[in-house]
């Protein structure tokens, strides 16, 4: 199994408990449809000026098969993509768009099932002008994404993981996730409990 395939397999929960809030995009890119599947990949770095989505349109033409195209932009006026554009992504095998501001034919988009993470929804389309450099770094939902960082996107959100801890990240995350596989409701319960009134104690409460 490749490393982006295992990744895929690995709830985001699970990662924002290994990686912590840093990492963890916020609450304003959410999946535009649902129910939408867990998708992983490197991250396609694109950076738009508000207003303009010149960068994202070219760079489908040059993300790889399997990535993730992380777009800042913070635009909340115009729509960075379309339609057309997210069709064009899928068809040439991009896994999803993660981007700080909006796109617009919502409903093409989930008719199609391409997974999109952003802000939200709105019918005018952006300018065509401004030109910058692609896979450098981002800011996407208040996270730094660099080129190549994995990017796992479900129902509950967003989380980059550094190009540089990747493997680690990875096996602490299935060794953690084989871990709660084996424990029971009720073996949970008695160790949270344990943990809880251990804080509670130590701070002074009494029932």
């Amino acid at each position: 199994m490749t490393q982006t395939a295992a990744f895929s397999e690995v709830p985001t929960t699970t990662l924002a408990d290994l990686l912590g809030r840093a990492q963890v995009m916020d609450i304003g890119i959410r999946p535009l449809w649902r129910p939408v599947p867990r998708v992983a990949g490197p991250a396609f770095t694109v950076s738009c000026p508000p207003g303009d989505n010149l960068m994202l349109h070219a760079a489908v033409h040059r993300a790889a098969p399997g990535s993730v195209v992380v777009v800042e932009s913070g635009d909340l006026h115009y729509a960075l993509a379309g339609g057309n554009v997210c069709a064009v992504a899928r068809r040439r095998g991009v896994a999803a768009f993660v981007a700080d501001g909006l796109i617009r034919d919502l409903g093409e988009v989930r008719e199609m099932a391409f997974p999109v993470f952003a802000r939200g929804v709105i019918p005018v389309l952006g300018a065509k002008k401004a030109v910058r450099p692609l896979n450098r770094a981002v800011r996407c939902g208040g996270v730094r994404v660099e080129s190549g960082d994995v990017v796992v996107a479900d129902e509950e959100g967003v989380v980059a993981v550094p190009a540089s801890r990747a493997e680690e990240v990875l096996r602490a995350a299935q060794a953690k996730l084989a871990k709660e596989s084996e424990e029971t409701l009720d073996d949970w319960e008695k160790a949270h409990r344990a943990r809880i009134d251990e804080i509670l104690a130590a701070q002074g409460f009494q029932d």
